[in-house]
């Protein structure tokens, strides 16, 4: 195959990659990534069994062909906006949609439909960044660049692990650090891998992020680090700005204090911000998935308006976007607030320039519902036919459990996905779409660069693109003339020329050098930073560095913001966010075992003081109660947690764990000028959970999972494991068969110890193991996961029975992968250290490759070597 060059579907960077014949690769020439990739994107190639998907349309869970599916949706829903008019319609799309696809849904919903009930997924990610950026700039723009992160002399990383969840930036970030001497503060609750590599870590206390930056303002102002020229040209609301800042911060004890950090630290990171001209500070989740997190981006925007630190290199706020294309879906107006090319809805002149360049008379002119208000109205009967697309709402929402009662109570539910999920189970229609490696189009990275998702293979069975059944049902729907684009570079050109429309430099969103482009220029569009204006030389770069901001006197905005009391002591605070190798609800990334094996299950992490006071053991069950509901987690102590707070993984669904969907127990309060939803200091209850026995289940052939126990789905190159433990009376009798799920003609063989509640039973397919279950009273008494693993699949013989249900491996365990990029393992890591006398990451790196791709596991390489190293000091 010849190679294709596309751009990775997973967070914000934008990374370039090059697919061909089985290999996916980073790509050399993509300024994004100069051809690294993190873990997952190493893996893309391995997510590309089509075994799981969604191949045809289901009409009532029946196989349908397109034209009947098409028909049914198109009929429904004119039926209901005809009896309940239009906004008892909405949609919910994704940041994993490509920027086509956004552009004719919200096309559709907005300009057609006449109702603004279209939000995306972006809003649990993003939103509080957007509203941010309006207040302080007038539009929602990220005023750097990447180069920026390598320019710094200081990097102040707010909120975000980016070790984890934006590897290859923290890899510049550390090349830089290496070469220049950069430093890098961190201001997270947690110590996390990105805390670990850095000079300075402030587990700062929960929302308290507004009191941190407000103080920074009061010292800057008070050591004469103010940029006065700078702000009487180009900015307004200092003072306001600063009264605010002052009655929140009357002293450095005080803040430290409401932030929960040591003083003399604090001081370390005003004193480093105020002498350091080249500032860069970069936020994502942890700012904005707060109930306060538009005046945390304000906060922080402040302090740079306030010494000028804008638009030159190597300094600027910096908003880092969680999803692909959550930029993208920012430009076309995807958000149920905006209208489409930045354009407003509380100015008349920008309806109307929609209005007439859609020729849609029936423009929405008020925003819609947001996310949270949106699965609201669906549970009250407000909203009665929704069309779900690219994303698992069941899975991901907080309240989870609402969201699911109320899709399946709503007259009529559409979802789009490319595999089952928790969220297709509740569908009237489920329509298979195209996915990664098989779409044409755009996204737009955090940068404001726009790079090209070439398709490189042919999406399975009847598969299509989002944009073409959004279009398809608008046609349905009496607009074919609206909707008679023949493919994404017609769409394009649509999208590029509507971002020029009307546009004499007042809105800084603008691709009007784009708009011209034929097919083949389309295809072979090169990575390019907007803003691009007709008749552009080069691409856009940093923007503000000499004001000229898109609000109506050219001026940026300081705006006043206060910290929100501190919690009272009691619940514990309950923090969510991700792991290093999987996305999202894990639909995509939770069959790959080497993706599985560095996480495996989704743990509860609370500090070891925490833990003996409630009772827990490392690796004992915890029940997670809130408001909302509850979730069962194995619990994980560690110090990197701060007493009273624990850390839960968003990414399992029901798909991969009996328990594990955290967002049962999310609170859904949220901002009240973003909408986003609070989703990092949730109160909560954490009690033991006693388990009655613990075991294992090992299949050959991945199937449905087992009933009545607490279970975690893993994957292996052989088959599939699930770790399980019992809350009631180990099983026996036809339940104990059940569980092993022994195919019929199989043969059992068993072992079992009643005295010591041991049992084991194995199932033999044509002399081969198939399957196998272990129970035990204590996970200690379990055999090896390993050695089991090990052994499924291989033939197995008399004399060998024994060896089988006494789980001895064939092989040494080689414990978790620390390196998932080139599979290596922990024990082989230790090894190599003592063996070979290794005493520097590089010396690892050198023998074993471990580090030299994505750099993730760069923190964890570095605890080893010390952990291995310091007794032989």
């Amino acid at each position: 195959m010849t190679a294709v060059h596309s751009t990775c579907p997973y967070c914000g960077v934008g990374c370039g990659v090059i697919a061909g014949g089985e290999a996916v690769r980073g790509d050399p020439a993509h300024p994004s990534n100069r051809g690294r990739l993190c873990s997952k994107g190493a893996a893309l190639s391995r997510t590309l069994d089509d075994s799981f998907r969604l191949t045809e349309p289901l009409l009532g869970g029946v196989p349908a062909g397109w034209d009947s599916a098409l028909d049914h949706i198109a009929g429904r829903f004119a039926d209901t906006i005809a009896r309940h008019g239009p906004d008892s319609v909405a949609f919910y799309v994704s940041g994993q949609f490509l920027t086509e696809d956004y552009y004719v849904a919200n096309k559709l919903m907005k300009g057609f439909i006449g109702s603004a009930n279209i939000d995306s997924n972006s809003r649990l990610c993003m939103a509080s960044t957007v509203a941010g950026h309006v207040r302080a700039f007038g539009e929602d723009v990220v005023p750097g660049t990447y180069d920026d992160w390598e320019q710094a002399d200081l990097v102040v990383l707010v909120g975000s692990n980016t070790a984890w969840c934006h590897p290859v930036l923290h890899q510049r970030l550390q090349a830089a650090r290496a070469a220049r001497g950069t430093k890098v503060v961190v201001l997270d609750p947690r110590r996390t891998a990105t805390a670990e590599a850095a000079d300075l870590h402030l587990p700062l206390a929960p929302d308290s992020d507004v009191a941190a930056f407000n103080g920074l303002l009061v010292h800057l102002a008070g050591s004469g680090a103010l940029d006065d020229a700078w702000i009487g040209r180009h900015a307004t609301g200092l003072a306001d700005a600063l009264a605010a800042a002052r009655a929140d911060a009357p002293c450095l004890d005080a803040v430290a204090a409401r932030c929960g950090v040591d003083p003399e630290a604090l001081e370390t990171f005003y004193a480093w911000f105020a002498a350091t001209e080249h500032s860069v500070t970069a936020f994502s989740q942890g700012v904005n998935q707060s109930t306060g997190g538009t005046d945390k981006v304000n906060a922080i925007i402040n302090v740079h308006l306030a010494t000028g630190r804008i638009g030159r290199p190597g300094m600027g706020p910096f908003s880092l976007t969680g999803q692909p294309n959550a930029m993208g879906g920012r430009e076309v107006g995807a958000l149920a607030n905006q209208l489409a090319a930045h354009l407003r809805f509380d100015h008349a002149e920008d309806r109307a320039v929609l209005r007439d360049f859609w020729q849609a008379p029936n423009l929405a002119t008020t925003p819609g519902l947001k996310a949270i208000e949106l699965f609201e109205a669906v549970a009250d009967g407000r909203v009665k036919a929704i069309w779900i697309a690219a994303t698992n709402p069941v899975a991901s929402m907080p309240r989870a459990g609402r969201v699911r009662q109320a899709l399946a109570d709503c007259p009529f539910v559409v979802v789009s996905d490319c595999w089952p999920t928790d969220t297709t189970a509740l569908a009237d229609v489920v329509l298979p779409a195209a996915g990664w490696g098989e779409k044409d189009g755009t996204v737009t990275s955090s940068e404001r660069r726009i790079s090209r998702q070439r398709p490189f293979r042919a999406a399975p069975g009847l598969a299509r693109p989002d944009w073409w059944a959004f279009a398809q049902v608008a046609r349905r729907l009496g607009w074919a003339d609206h909707f008679a684009w023949d493919g994404p570079a017609a769409i394009f050109r649509e999208h590029a020329a509507l971002s020029a429309r009307a546009n004499d430099g007042c809105r800084l969103f603008d691709i009007g050098a784009l708009a011209g482009l034929d097919d083949a220029a389309y295809d072979a569009l090169r990575s390019v930073r907007w803003p691009l204006p007709a008749g552009a030389a080069g691409e856009g770069g940093r923007l503000f560095a000499l004001g000229g901001f898109p609000t109506a006197d050219g001026r940026a905005r300081l705006v006043p913001v206060r910290a929100p009391e501190p919690r009272p002591d009691g619940a514990f605070v309950l923090n969510t966010g991700r792991v290093r190798d999987q996305w999202h609800s894990m639909t995509r990334t939770g069959r790959v075992p080497e993706l599985a094996a560095h996480t495996p299950e989704p743990l509860l992490s609370i500090h070891p003081g925490d833990a003996a006071r409630l009772g827990l053991a490392d690796g004992a069950l915890a029940r997670v109660e809130t408001p909302e509901g509850a979730v069962v987690l194995r619990v994980g102590t560690t110090h990197a947690q701060r007493r009273g707070e624990v850390f839960a993984p968003m990414h399992w669904s029901g798909t991969f764990a009996s328990h594990g969907t955290v967002a049962r127990a999310t609170g859904a309060g949220c901002d009240p000028l973003s909408g986003q939803p609070g989703l990092k200091s949730t109160p909560a209850r954490v009690a033991p959970l006693p388990a009655h026995f613990e075991g294992l289940l090992l299949r050959r052939i991945p199937g449905t999972a087992p009933d009545g126990v607490h279970w975690v789905r893993i994957p292996l190159p052989a088959g599939e494991l699930f770790r399980l433990a019992g809350l009631d009376a180990q099983p026996e009798g036809d339940a104990l068969a059940r569980l092993l799920g022994a195919p019929a003609g199989a043969e059992i063989i068993e072992m079992a110890d009643p005295g010591r509640l041991t049992f084991r039973r194995a199932a033999l397919l044509g002399g081969e193991l198939h399957a196998i279950l272990a129970l035990a009273r204590t996970r200690a008494a379990l055999p090896s996961e390993a050695a089991l693993a090990d052994l499924l699949g291989r033939r197995v013989v008399p004399t060998t029975r024994p060896r089988l249900l006494a789980g001895i491996a064939t092989a040494p365990a080689e414990g978790p992968r620390i390196c998932a990029c080139l599979g290596v393992s922990e024990a082989a890591i230790r090894h190599a250290i003592v063996t070979h006398r290794l005493h520097s990451i590089a010396e690892l790196g050198a023998m074993l490759g471990a580090g030299t791709n994505c750099g993730s596991c760069v923190p964890e390489l570095e605890r080893i070597l010390r952990d291995v190293r310091e007794p032989a000091l």
